[in-house]
């Protein structure tokens, strides 16, 4: 999944990169306004960490609610120093999803990214499952039935974006812009190849069950338990 992250100050900025890094997001990180709302505009991310006191022509709020006026519905948390109640209902009302006043425990940041990032009806408390296959976003842990799958970090990121969107054909660009951050060097059979690590552990070592990822040819690939 891929986060875009808009603060200003370096340091939190690249702190927040990598911890979010460490957790298998794909992350983008821009330091002002104005360079936010191109990337959010232009770009889809899963979802957005804004600070609210943003160089440039706009501030955390205002970026926000341009970005809501502009149609662009990806779930933002907001950063802020300021932690009265009334600034908080102001970024609420911007379009925010969520609040979060610094200092902040990165561990709760994490949480709440994970929980904008759940879909109802694929995902009971932190585990996404599809047929028999079943994985916790929060212990970073993949079964497949009782037998437990070990993942690198960007096949569990791979895997994740799959579940998230089980049932759905994705393309190739669509995994490139969500599993990966802009400045990867992605070469041509870069998601094949992935997809087959992916293939060699969920489906492979399991013969008597159905295959759950799926290539459409000309298309992209589905995660689905059915046929």
């Amino acid at each position: 999944m891929r986060i875009l992250v808009i603060e200003d100050e370096p340091k939190i900025a690249q702190a927040v990169k990598r911890g979010l890094e460490l957790k298998g997001f794909a992350v983008d990180v821009v330091h002002d306004s104005d360079s936010g709302f191109a990337h959010a505009s232009d770009s889809d991310y899963d979802a957005i960490v804004l600070d609210r006191m943003l160089p440039g022509s706009m501030d955390g709020v205002a970026l926000c609610q341009k970005l809501r006026t502009d149609g662009v519905s990806t779930p933002v948390i907001m950063l802020t120093a300021r932690g009265t109640i009334g600034d908080r209902v102001e970024g609420l009302n911007s379009g925010a999803d969520d609040y979060l006043v610094k200092p902040f425990s990165f561990d709760e940041l994490t949480a709440r990214v994970r929980a904008l990032l759940r879909r109802p009806t694929a995902q009971v408390g932190t585990t996404l499952k599809v047929g028999d296959l079943a994985l916790d976003t929060n212990a970073y842990l993949v079964k497949r039935g009782e037998h437990s799958i070990k993942l690198s970090h960007k096949e569990f990121a791979l895997l994740e974006y799959l579940m998230h969107h089980a049932g759905q054909v994705i393309t190739k660009d669509m995994i490139v812009s969500h599993v990966w951050d802009e400045s990867a060097d992605i070469l041509p059979n870069t998601i094949e190849v992935y997809i087959g690590y992916l293939r060699n552990k969920i489906d492979r070592p399991f013969p008597d069950r159905p295959a759950l990822i799926q290539t459409q040819r000309g298309f992209g690939y589905k995660l689905s338990a059915e046929s």
